[in-house]
């Protein structure tokens, strides 16, 4: 059975990264316009999940786990428009580093990595369901 609670704390570490990652992605998007409430002032920068393998001491198991956000030192996208608040003394605005069409395929990847975990975990549940049924006969 400790193979079995293996593969269930493995999927589960798997669903918290996903969700974790998720919920960066949802920042970002929600972010994709903003911009800095002062002249020339740098808006809203991507953030991008790291994720590590770690030594689960309980379980001597190593487990997926994101443990740090860095952000995304790529360019700001500049936009010519003089009279907006965030313009600086040339006129350009800078709006956030963030493309919302990466974004959603990075979202795409995590839900379908989330929904793999979950099928492992059911999976493994009706493993252990026809053990038992199999044990009680």
């Amino acid at each position: 059975m400790s193979h079995t609670n293996d593969t269930l704390e493995i999927a589960a570490a798997g669903l918290a990264a996903q969700r974790a990652r998720m919920r960066i992605i949802s920042e970002n998007i929600a972010n994709a316009q903003s911009v800095s409430s002062e002249p020339g002032g740098d808006p809203y920068r991507r953030q991008v999940p790291v994720f590590d393998a770690e030594l689960d001491k309980y379980t001597g198991l190593n487990l997926v786990q994101m443990n740090e956000v860095h952000e995304d030192q790529s360019d700001f996208q500049l936009r010519y428009e003089p009279g907006h608040p965030a313009a600086d003394l040339e006129g350009y605005v800078k709006y956030p580093n963030v493309q919302t069409l990466v974004e959603m395929m990075d979202m795409r990847e995590a839900m379908r990595t989330y929904e793999a975990n979950l099928n492992m975990i059911d999976n493994t549940r009706r493993m252990m369901e026809r053990t038992l049924d199999l044990l009680r006969r």
